[in-house]
């Protein structure tokens, strides 16, 4: 059954929209971006068990969703790439890749990271492994992929979700066979980090793109 929000938390949703508005302003009307806030509120709430996190993850949802409208919406040739990492959970190995790219390619590249079936919160092991190598990624919060995220992209790096996978043609396509950390001690996640990032360099140089680090 869904979720009731309470008047606090549907304040919060308020001032989300406003904040979204703001930084959006210029880029795409008012009319817009309520309505994508509103549709993402919708969408999360079906799945949601308490309202406590609803807030937060609808305006960031809607901003990841707003970013790829105006993608769409842009010349190609002015763009920047756009990659899309997808797994399950959207919890481990696509908030690890996420991580990764934004740490090494900078605003070179728009990133997205989405799940099928998305968890509650991020993997804790998955977030200290990062922090060892200085990035991080305890702040962000599993969500579900989303159409116009999925056509924004450029390349889409699925991880494991397979035919839960949305498929649209003619975009790139990259299957990376990565563990899953979930339930993984530190040290074997570690190894899961340092695979997904040589994944993501490599990735990087076909893009041609110069890392950062």
């Amino acid at each position: 059954m869904p979720v009731t929000l309470t008047h606090g938390e549907q304040l919060q949703i308020h001032e989300a929209s406003v904040r979204l508005q703001r930084q959006f302003s210029g880029q795409l009307n008012a009319e817009t971006i309520e309505r994508f806030m509103n549709d993402s509120l919708v969408a999360l709430i079906q799945r949601a068990t308490t309202g406590t996190w609803v807030p937060l993850l609808a305006e960031r949802f809607a901003r990841d969703r707003l970013r790829a409208l105006i993608r769409l919406e842009s010349e190609a040739s002015t763009l920047n790439h756009g990659v899309l990492f997808l797994c399950v959970h959207n919890a481990g190995r696509s908030q690890m890749a996420a991580g990764w790219m934004r740490h090494l390619a900078g605003d070179d590249v728009d990133v997205f990271s989405e799940g099928s079936e998305p968890a509650e919160r991020v993997n804790q092991a998955a977030v200290a492994a990062m922090a060892e190598m200085g990035i991080d990624i305890s702040e962000e919060i599993p969500q579900p992929w989303a159409d116009e995220i999925v056509r924004a992209a450029d390349v889409v790096v699925t991880m494991g979700c397979g035919d839960a996978c949305p498929v649209f043609p003619g975009k790139r396509y990259v299957d990376w066979e990565v563990d899953d950390p979930s339930g993984k001690p530190l040290e074997q996640v570690r190894l899961i980090r340092d695979d997904i990032e040589q994944r993501v360099r490599n990735l990087i140089a076909e893009l041609q793109i110069s890392a950062r680090v």
